[in-house]
């Protein structure tokens, strides 16, 4: 079933749509340069009118987000200039300080995930798992750090906030290069599927209290494995 917008008042339907987008864009579902699908096909993702995909883009098409060619399309903006320090401090980063970061992001974004993810996202975060377990078993390190990596970035998407969403999406970008060097195997994610699991038992279950703590077992164990 394909997932829609959460309840919102009607005068800022083209902002949330507009919110919604900025989250798949900065989670990567879009690339720069990429082309948006045809305004029929948001149409039906959004559950909206044409007018409201029209301002959306329009309100993404000012913020710099998008560019909008005539006669070619809706394409996904190169980031500006803006964003350039914070890219390069994190990759200046110590790996220590990264992972504290993503901790504590995982926390509010479990929490959150339990409250409003959607039966498309639950699908979406099963399916990573999955692939989470299967990579791990293989003793497949980088792919299963992609999957940790699509895992939780899933369930910040779940989170329904597009802020938390691209902060942990940049921050986890910059953690794999490390985590590929650092594992040089697959048995910590071997130990921590059962948690995992939990975790995704709790978000299922909408047990915003349980998710907290499922994210605070995992980040822990990270803690300790990365002194």
């Amino acid at each position: 079933m394909m997932s829609r917008l959460p309840t919102i008042k009607r005068h800022s339907l083209a902002d949330a749509v507009a919110q919604r987008l900025q989250q798949q864009i900065s989670l990567g579902q879009y690339q720069p340069d990429d082309k948006l699908p045809p305004e029929p096909a948001l149409m039906q993702e959004f559950g909206v009118g044409r007018s409201t995909i029209r301002e959306a883009v329009r309100i993404l098409a000012n913020a710099g987000v998008l560019r909008v060619q005539q006669g070619l399309g809706t394409f996904v903006e190169t980031p500006s200039d803006a964003a350039e320090p914070l890219a390069q401090r994190l990759k200046r980063a110590e790996l220590n300080d990264l992972v504290e970061v993503r901790q504590l992001l995982e926390l509010k974004i479990a929490q959150k995930a339990a409250m409003h993810r959607t039966g498309a996202d639950i699908e979406k975060m099963r399916g990573f798992l999955q692939q989470r377990s299967e990579r791990a078993q293989a003793n497949d390190v980088e792919g299963c750090i992609q999957a940790d990596i699509d895992f939780h970035i899933s369930i910040a998407a779940a989170a329904q906030n597009a802020i938390l969403a691209d902060l942990y999406s940049t921050v986890a970008r910059h953690l794999k290069k490390q985590f590929t060097t650092l594992h040089t195997s697959t048995r910590a994610f071997l130990e921590t599927q059962h948690l995992h699991q939990q975790l995704l038992q709790s978000i299922i279950d909408r047990q915003p209290e349980k998710a907290w703590q499922s994210a605070t077992r995992i980040t822990e164990y990270q803690a300790q494995k990365h002194q």
